[in-house]
């Protein structure tokens, strides 16, 4: 029994490291697994479609800080341009990755970066965030974003299910300390000090507002993602 335990302890590992160096290698700045059981339940997606999958690929992909620095109390042109680039460059780097999972003869569903299918709850498929959390990449932070130790909360993300034997991360815990950087800079006061009361309503109400003048023409702010600085919350 022990020897079959590391077997599969190599087995997942080596897996793990060989999907790893694959999207590093096509331009993921971000790479995690995580142990999605406890996850599904709440996701939008048909039982039977994953009743096999036992994993959460979690890849990141760095926001450019030059554009991100041009967003002052509204959304920009550039942020909204670089905002969409991010999504897609996502979407094709997850059917990489889950092509080449598929092709190792496994089980893979890439989930789309961004793709509303509640508006009325602000909810796609899934949370990329908590993937990428219990992914060990981040934490969710006040700003009801995911916050990665290296890069803040300047991070789009996208995630790729599977059946595929991988070792999983280690979840990261909640790690803002004492940084409210968003706190005062968010225009809809939706911020608050605990992260489980941020009010989604509020926030999503000062989208449609800067989409109603003309700012960009999709749900975006960016204030509180160039906010969340490089390093956040691990410096007291």
């Amino acid at each position: 029994m022990k020897t079959l335990t590391k077997q599969t302890s190599e087995i997942e590992g080596e897996n793990y490291q060989m999907v790893k160096k694959f999207a590093l290698k096509w331009g993921a700045s971000l790479f995690g697994v995580a142990d999605i059981l406890p996850l599904k339940k709440e996701f939008f997606l048909p039982e039977k479609l994953i009743e096999n999958i036992t994993r959460g690929i979690s890849l990141g992909f760095r926001l450019s800080d030059k554009i991100l620095e041009g967003i002052k109390d509204k959304p920009t042109h550039l942020y909204y341009h670089h905002y969409r680039q991010a999504n897609f460059f996502l979407d094709r780097l997850a059917l990489k990755v889950a092509s080449f999972i598929q092709d190792k003869g496994w089980e893979s569903l890439p989930i789309p970066a961004s793709q509303i299918i509640d508006w009325k709850k602000q909810r796609g498929h899934l949370s990329h965030k908590k993937i990428a959390q219990r992914a060990g990449l981040g934490w969710l932070g006040r700003n009801n974003l995911l916050v990665t130790p290296a890069f803040g909360a300047r991070v789009r993300l996208v995630s790729i299910l599977t059946d595929m034997p991988l070792r999983c991360d280690t979840p990261m815990e909640y790690s803002c300390k004492n940084c409210r950087n968003c706190l005062s800079v968010c225009p809809a006061e939706a911020i608050k000090e605990d992260p489980g009361e941020f009010e989604h309503l509020k926030c999503f109400e000062q989208l449609k507002l800067f989409r109603k003048l003309g700012y960009t023409s999709q749900y975006i702010c960016g204030i509180c993602v160039k906010a969340c600085q490089e390093k956040a919350g691990l410096e007291d």
